[in-house]
């Protein structure tokens, strides 16, 4: 019992603190005002004095001057303003304004209940605010409508409550926590994505070391082995002047690779993420040489290294992005070294034409000599990967004549398709792809609010149909009135009055004149009614002495 009695009392504020940390709150409040919510705020002033003031005023209702208007507008601008830095005291005196006064209009306690259920966060204050409005209201009531007693008028102010007070309070009591949800689930989303990035950077970073580590101690060990191989060669004395040219293609082509192969190990051991610029050095700090420019020199190259191949470049030459340009000399690369693995011996023609849109590479040779099994094709993947992340497209395939062609279309501008590189979106292996499913409190959030608000409406509208369905009896028609005359005798006119049920109108005697000295009064409600008149026909029969001393009707106000 007591830890259900200290979860129910709300938490204290420190009153040293208070004071500071209310000036604080607000004043940040006031620092995010915008335009929208200031003129949200001037509409919302608009529709209540539209609705609570001048309607009563208008209809002449209220006997008030113009002066006096105008202050009973003012008082409600604040009060419906007080809201915003206290909204239990507001609804707490909108609450007892609006339902002690005869026509103090209800848009107020709706703007009020809904700014309450939306500002007081701690649900113990929520529940103890209206709780007292409650009690407020129920004053108010027996102060404002004395004629509505008994069971109806009971429930026709919890009614009232239920609708007016009750149901917009949970309304906005839901808003918020919605709005608090929300918002939780956004930064916990923004704190994942980052620790996500974070836990990719160092995953990626860890694998690039090892790449570079494993391309370090194989690769790079076999081509120094090449290069001083081939340095020895060179030397001996018995070597022809073109087996000697052809042993220093092969050591320049080892050195290079060399060089190339030190530049990317460079770039995988940085700790930052490698730019398009760095990833294009072939040595730390060197210029790029591996552009469109350089296909003179690839083609060269190979002709030194005993190739047949021809260069044919046409158009006007167009700056281009670095990643096309770089695609562009890695598709004449690898289309001379397919050629020279599966076609040796075989002419080879290399394109580059620059068309009035793109750039056109194009790389193809004729028949090889012999059938030479093929390869594995892992090059011609990873050519097409490259021109796709380019933005142009590749062609791959045997000419009519037997021939082979490899031949891309690139874009003069920067339009690499997304994807480039892996994604510090991506989740991980074993990661879920989505946000986590909502669990527990998230799930639940702010579904209690609706939920007493459903059974608001619901007793709400479940007790007018009762009530709807209860018969009437007591009902007095125009003939039995006109046929009853003063001075029968009571007995008779007693037998002659309908019995059982009453209207469910609370007290039939208010509104009617003061009862004859020493009788006894019979109200019945009359059976034509006119809507018209605002107000209930009721019918009294007063009895003294055995006899019918007075029948009179009288209107009972709505």
């Amino acid at each position: 019992m007591t830890s259900v009695v200290q979860r129910l009392r709300p938490a204290l504020p420190d009153f040293r603190e208070a004071p500071a940390a209310f000036l604080r709150t607000h004043a940040e409040r006031l620092g995010d005002v915008t335009r929208w919510r200031v003129g949200r705020e001037v509409l919302a002033v608009l529709v209540l004095l539209g609705l609570d003031v001048f309607p009563g005023w208008l209809a002449g209702d209220w006997e008030l001057s113009g002066w006096v208007l105008a202050a009973v507008g003012a008082g409600y601008v604040a009060l419906y303003l007080s809201r915003l830095l206290f909204p239990a005291l507001a609804l707490l005196a909108g609450t007892w304004v609006v339902f002690s006064a005869e026509h103090g209009g209800i848009a107020l306690v709706i703007m009020l209940s809904y700014a309450a259920g939306y500002r007081i966060a701690p649900w113990q204050r929520a529940l103890i605010t209206a709780v007292v409005a409650l009690a407020l209201h129920m004053l108010a009531w027996d102060v404002s409508s004395p004629g509505l007693s008994g069971p109806f008028g009971f429930w026709v102010m919890l009614t009232v409550y239920g609708m007016v007070v009750a149901l917009p309070f949970l309304v906005g009591r839901y808003a918020a926590q919605r709005n608090a949800l929300v918002a939780a689930l956004q930064e916990r989303e923004e704190r994942v994505v980052r620790e996500r990035r974070m836990v990719s950077r160092q995953v990626r970073l860890r694998e690039r070391n090892r790449i570079a580590q494993d391309m370090h101690d194989s690769l790079g060990h076999r081509l120094s082995l090449i290069s001083v191989h081939a340095g020895a060669l060179a030397l001996d004395g018995d070597l022809g002047d073109r087996q000697r040219e052809a042993v220093q293609v092969l050591r320049t082509a080892a050195l290079t690779a060399m060089e190339e192969l030190r530049g990317v190990i460079g770039v995988l051991r940085r700790d930052e993420e490698p730019e398009e610029d760095q990833a294009r050095r072939t040595t730390v700090g060197g210029p790029d040489n591996r552009t469109v420019d350089a296909i003179d020199e690839l083609v060269d190259g190979a002709r030194r290294a005993g190739v047949r191949v021809s260069l044919v470049r046409g158009g006007q030459a167009v700056p281009l992005p670095a990643k096309v340009s770089h695609a562009a000399y890695r598709i004449a690369q690898e289309g001379l070294t397919n050629a020279n693995k599966h076609a040796p011996g075989a002419s080879v023609q290399v394109t580059v034409k620059y068309e009035p849109d793109a750039l056109v590479v194009e790389v193809r040779n004729n028949p090889p000599r012999a059938k030479l099994p093929k390869g594995a094709g892992f090059g011609l993947v990873g050519l097409g990967e490259r021109v796709r992340l380019a933005g142009g497209m590749l062609h791959v395939g045997e000419l009519p004549t037997g021939g082979f062609r490899i031949a891309a279309v690139l874009p003069y501008e920067d339009t690499a398709a997304a994807g480039d590189e892996p994604s510090d979106d991506e989740p991980l292996d074993g990661e879920p792809a989505g946000p986590a499913k909502p669990t527990g409190i998230r799930k639940w959030a702010g579904v209690g609010s609706i939920l007493l608000a459903g059974i608001v409406v619901i007793v709400v509208v479940g007790g007018y149909t009762w009530l709807g369905t209860q018969p009437v009896t007591k009902v007095v028609s125009d003939e039995l009135y006109d046929s009853v005359s003063v001075g029968q005798a009571e007995s008779e006119v007693l037998a002659r009055l309908p019995g059982g049920a009453e209207p469910p109108l609370g007290d039939i005697r208010s509104d009617s004149a003061p009862e004859p000295s020493g009788a006894r009064c019979e109200y019945r409600v009359a059976d034509r009614q006119t809507y018209s008149s605002r107000a209930t026909r009721i019918v009294r029969f007063c009895f003294a002495d055995g006899k019918l001393v007075e029948k009179n009707t009288h209107l009972q106000g709505m």
